[in-house]
């Protein structure tokens, strides 16, 4: 048998600097409970995922000795002695967590910026960091080892030089050189998925939106979000390239720097008409809250090939909690999703997860239910960026659910042909080889 790994729950000081505690093994939490994470809900850190502090929050172990559950607000004196500081993952986007971090959150005194919270620690044996998370996508083209923004800016220059007229090819100057937008990226290395933001505007308030907070929300937006409605022509001058050349070429409306782009859909269905006229190459994917179901049948009928609505939840109270909608119903939602497959759109869930409210029972009953209701035919599992205790206050949630790693394993086994993904993909590889046992992923590929 193979010896049984020991994880130490990680500190940090005031300053950042980060600690492995010798005396107190790894904690999680599913929703607010304190857990100890399972064998098939820890990895070794993937490459390019980063390492933060959690602002105030004091961390969360168990006793090596005793299995007791400790919280530690003070370092020990020769460690310099000051308040201790929870850690956290951010993972590389591909994997999903299965676990929060576990710390005091009641403690802190701010809403946390919005980045995806992760259980890490420090494996003893091997001597290295292990995450709570699960590889749900092959896809590797999204590592930050591929945006080198020394190639980057000259392209960026001459692209905005050859279009100075183009207010979408300047806004996503700014995505890719301020924000670091790697969709942003893409367009101007010319390459895979290539984003097309067109809407300034949501019919949703979501709690701790990307790209615009009302006064006394959470903390600030990530991005500014686009001001103007592109017309048909700059959305054709940034996507007809693309399709016509770009490798893997696809691209998306609905991006983090935009609002909602359904409520944009007579002009994109002009823009889509005319790329269409112009090259049967590439997929167009359309990312959105899909409000307005008969906005689908216009866009399916324009030609649109894939499309990923977002959700948090497929129950109407969690989804209302978290998207705050305005003028349209969860039910909507629910028509669209099944209006995109009887139009024969590859019908993706954009699903943002959270540990305890999307592994619960009653969540996970009714997903199987869409899924076989709509035929869908991927669920991209997203890892929401919020404050946990900011979120799980908004849904009004009660106890924890299975375990993340054991809510993967029910879907696939009630619905083997289900495909668990985290990008969009191009229309070639809508059904990869395989597919159909897809999960579990092998965590280093």
């Amino acid at each position: 048998m193979a010896k049984q790994k020991t994880i130490l729950a990680l500190i940090a000081d005031e300053q950042g600097e980060v600690f492995e505690h010798p005396e107190l093994l790894l904690a999680g939490m599913n929703g607010m409970t304190i857990c100890r994470p399972g064998d098939d809900e820890l990895i070794p850190l993937p490459e390019g995922s980063r390492l933060f502090t959690i602002p105030g929050t004091p961390p969360i172990g168990f006793d090596l000795n005793s299995g007791k559950q400790r919280t530690i607000h003070q370092l020990p004196n020769s460690w310099g002695g000051g308040m201790a500081q929870a850690v956290s993952a951010f993972v590389t986007p591909g994997f999903t967590r299965t676990l929060l971090p576990a710390a005091d959150y009641a403690a802190k005194q701010v809403d946390l910026t919005l980045w995806s919270y992760t259980a890490v620690g420090w494996c003893l044996e091997e001597e290295r960091f292990y995450v709570a998370a699960t590889r749900v996508d092959r896809n590797q083209q999204w590592q930050p080892d591929h945006f080198d923004d020394r190639v980057l800016e000259p392209l960026v220059r001459k692209r905005v030089a050859d279009h100075p007229q183009n207010r979408l090819i300047d806004q996503l100057s700014r995505c890719a050189l301020d924000y670091h937008c790697f969709a942003a990226k893409n367009l101007f290395f010319g390459r895979w998925e290539a984003p097309l933001p067109t809407s300034p505007t949501c019919n949703a308030a979501c709690v701790g939106c990307i790209s615009e907070q009302g006064e006394n929300e959470c903390c600030p937006a990530s991005q500014e979000r686009l001001t103007f409605v592109p017309t048909p022509q700059e959305l054709c001058e940034v996507a007809i390239p693309h399709l016509k050349s770009a490798e893997n070429a696809i691209v998306s409306f609905g991006q983090g720097c935009e609002g909602d782009p359904i409520l944009q859909a007579d002009t994109i269905c002009t823009a889509v008409r005319q790329m269409r006229i112009e090259t049967p190459r590439g997929t167009i994917n359309f990312n959105s809250n899909a409000s307005i179901p008969g906005a689908i049948d216009k866009l399916a009928a324009a030609g649109i090939d894939s499309i990923r609505v977002s959700l948090n939840s497929v129950q109407e109270r969690f989804y209302n909690a978290y998207y705050r909608p305005r003028g349209y119903l969860f039910s909507d939602v629910i028509d669209s999703i099944h209006r995109a497959k009887q139009n024969g759109i590859f019908t993706m869930l954009n699903y943002l997860v959270f540990p305890g409210i999307t592994d619960r029972e009653d969540e996970i009953a009714a997903l199987l239910e869409l899924i076989d209701s709509a035929q869908i035919d991927l669920i991209q599992m997203r890892n929401l960026a919020i404050d946990p205790i900011l979120y799980w206050g908004k849904m009004g949630a009660e106890g924890r659910g299975i375990g993340m790693t054991k809510m993967l394993a029910r879907i696939k086994h009630e619905v083997p042909r289900i495909q668990f993904g985290y990008f969009n993909r191009t229309k070639e590889n809508l059904f990869p080889a395989g597919f159909a046992s897809d999960w579990p992923l092998p965590a280093e590929l």
